[in-house]
């Protein structure tokens, strides 16, 4: 069930509803009743060649109340190098679902930005399936004030054989605003690196889902996997509900997580109002610093400024 299916089909039915585990919290059926009309399938296929450099840019955007599904195949050779930039808006009460497959030859890179700034009244979907060659290289994050309703997912076949994955993420949640960060890396093979830091703040009546999931399949020892997320909870009916998971069928790893959600720090507010910095600029200063580690992670020197910008720009809005 996916709301692709559901968009193609014309049948609520197929909506994936609270009932299915990885969606319990992100509830589709119970949320749309009717349909509205769907605009035809939009349907690409990007080739990079072995050993090309490349930017890509995707926008996603929904000006009108209709439905519609994207579909979306990237094939980057061996040694190639990307810098993919992704974002998705629009306006209205659109439903929306972008299907993603990307796929990295030996020894390539992909540094992929994603930019969600959907309309507050949308459901909007983003599923990537990411499959990486031996030595290949994925740095992404991704940023977002949510929507009505809205997931970004992401699923990782990881060889091992010296490929690393960086998954991070920022959110910035006020209203009723709702957004679902969900990935699954799957270990396959020895020798694998995978980094993720979710940050994000949240206040009103909004709502945060944090779903992660490490998997170490047997055989595939030597896997260093370390997972994180942090949220700060800035009113007494905002909601964070997070999941991080590892599961590991290997015994030669290393592995971690850590979870946690709270407001920001008295002592650190109390030491920046004592120099003489208004309670408000304090927070705001607070708040930027708490999800600033993400951005400094951004490898890219353009690509950091630009998420650093935009982040900047929403926190000015939400603090």
């Amino acid at each position: 069930m996916s709301l692709a299916r559901a968009i193609e089909t014309g049948d609520v039915a197929e909506l994936p509803s609270r009932r299915d585990e990885d969606w319990r919290w992100t509830d589709l059926r119970g949320l749309i009743r009717v349909l509205p009309a769907a605009s035809p399938t939009v349907e690409k296929r990007l080739v990079v060649e072995p050993g090309e450099i490349r930017e890509i840019k995707l926008n996603f955007s929904r000006p009108d109340a209709s439905a519609r599904v994207s579909r979306l195949a990237i094939e980057i050779g061996e040694g190639a190098q990307v810098l993919l930039l992704e974002r998705y808006e629009g306006e209205g009460d659109y439903l929306s679902e972008a299907d993603i497959q990307i796929t990295l030859g030996r020894g390539a890179r992909l540094d992929r930005i994603v930019t969600a700034a959907d309309s507050a009244d949308a459901v909007s979907v983003s599923k990537a399936e990411i499959v990486l060659g031996p030595g290949a290289r994925l740095a992404q994050i991704t940023v977002t004030t949510g929507a009505k309703r809205q997931r970004l997912e992401t699923r990782v076949s990881h060889p091992g054989l010296g490929a690393s994955a960086r998954l991070d993420g920022i959110y910035l949640l006020d209203a009723k605003r709702h957004a679902d960060l969900t990935s699954v890396v799957t270990h396959l093979g020895v020798d694998g690196t995978t980094e993720q830091l979710t940050k994000g703040v949240v206040r009103d009546q909004a709502r945060a889902v944090f779903q992660g999931r490490i998997v170490v399949s047997p055989g595939a020892d030597k896997t260093d996997a370390r997972m994180g997320h942090h949220a700060l909870v800035l009113s007494d009916r905002a909601e964070v509900d997070a999941k991080p998971e590892l599961e590991i069928y290997a015994d030669d790893v290393q592995c971690a997580h850590g979870n946690t959600v709270g407001a920001l720090d008295d002592a650190a507010l109390f030491y920046a109002r004592s120099r003489g910095i208004p309670e408000l600029a304090a927070k705001a200063m607070l708040t930027a610093a708490f999800v600033g580690e993400v951005v400094e992670r951004i490898g890219d020197d353009a690509a950091r400024e630009m998420a650093r910008a935009w982040v900047e720009a929403k926190l000015a809005g939400l603090v």
